[in-house]
């Protein structure tokens, strides 16, 4: 039995090397590609919101005085009773560069934010359409410029990177490493040609990409899905490219309750085994094989301390470590360092209880909503 569960052992902590090694790695490495010449091509800035008049308050300004000579935000009003509609139609004329849609009705059988989005994509004087949220704040005035450097003439997609304030908990700890993880595994990817999703907080795509795929069409009666789901279909190696620069990131409000984390994280997951084959294979190796390194070393421990096989035991989980600390350590400096490098063998061991516990999460089955968030 034991030479079984080292067999295991083995391969998963190598499985884990090999991404680390030579595809995480490559995040380190990437250059965001930028235009020769700088792209005065127009953008329409889209921001769906249901009930978010003290976020428009602070991000339509942010985004009206963005240092791109040629865009427009649209803000689509999604049934909002909290006073948004009055505060657009007395606040909008005084920016330039922004115009609002008001949603009265959704379909029932239509996720209320695909609908929202869709609307706002075939109204878009553009065909650069870049997104964000409306709890989110751009890192700098050069966010659209920056973005729209990196469309070069032969892509039509653009992930950018959205990470999350800094409070003071352990929630927000978790939701940040989470956070990097998350984008660590689909910028990476996407660098070595295998895009599978982007973040809807920043992401940028041509209408006409959207329009000749109709859209949502395919999951139209998913909760989620509108970002990573409509990527999975239409990112391709050829047509996707990565922003990894600082001016562009996307900073967001993170979730402050548990319970509202633990909903959006349920739906985020939920919506996963909609993706392509190759990878769900990919993304559940990458989990099952962290999981299974960090349990069969307990468990090799006490039947190997006193034979040589204790020495590859913690030996090659000493070499995936070092390697991990070193690759996660130079991509979270890319990243903003959006968590303390210091920390990263603690997290990663949490996240393995994290990866179980949302594993055997997933496999119950739950009453569909159309929730917006």
């Amino acid at each position: 039995m034991i030479p079984f569960l080292f067999s295991i052992y083995i391969f998963s902590v190598g499985l884990q090397l090999f991404f680390i090694l030579f595809v995480f790695a490559k995040v380190n490495r990437h250059e965001s590609p930028i235009h020769e010449e700088i792209t005065s091509e127009g953008v329409s800035v889209i921001v769906c919101a249901w009930n978010e008049l003290e976020n428009l308050k602070e991000l339509i300004p942010l985004l009206d005085e963005q240092d791109y000579p040629n865009f427009e935000v649209i803000i689509m009003d999604d049934r909002s009773w909290d006073g948004t509609h009055e505060y657009l139609m007395k606040e909008c004329s005084a920016f330039q560069q922004v115009r609002f849609i008001q949603i009265e009705k959704t379909p029932a059988h239509l996720s209320a934010k695909k609908y929202a989005l869709t609307l706002g994509i075939k109204s878009a004087k553009y065909d650069v359409i870049l997104l964000t949220d409306a709890d989110c704040r751009p890192q700098s005035k050069e966010w659209i410029k920056g973005m729209a450097e990196c469309l070069l003439p032969e892509k039509q997609i653009v992930l950018g990177f959205s990470p999350y304030y800094t409070e003071r908990s352990f929630l927000n700890k978790l939701i940040r490493y989470e956070t990097f993880i998350t984008a660590l595994q689909y910028f990476s990817l996407a660098i070595k040609g295998q895009p599978y999703m982007g973040v809807g907080r920043n992401l940028m795509y041509r209408k006409s990409l959207f329009l000749e795929n109709k859209g949502f069409a395919k999951h139209t009666n998913i909760v989620g899905g509108d970002d990573d789901l409509f990527m999975n279909d239409v990112a391709t190696a050829e047509n996707t490219t990565v922003c990894l620069n600082p001016d562009t990131f996307m900073y967001s409000v993170p979730k402050r309750t548990w319970e509202a984390w633990y909903r959006q994280k349920t739906r985020h997951l939920s919506v996963s085994k909609y993706y392509r084959f190759e990878n769900k294979l990919i993304l559940g190796s990458l989990a099952s094989t962290q999981i299974f390194s960090w349990i069969l070393l307990f468990v090799l421990i006490p039947f190997t301390l006193e034979t040589v096989l204790l020495y590859a035991v913690l030996g090659v989980f000493a070499l995936r470590l070092i390697a991990q600390w070193i690759v996660f350590a130079k991509a979270n400096q890319r990243f903003d360092n959006i968590f303390k490098s210091a920390t990263l063998p603690l997290w990663d061991f949490i996240f393995t209880l994290y990866f179980l516990m949302m594993g055997v999460n997933n496999l119950i089955p739950r009453k569909k909503k159309m929730r917006w968030k």
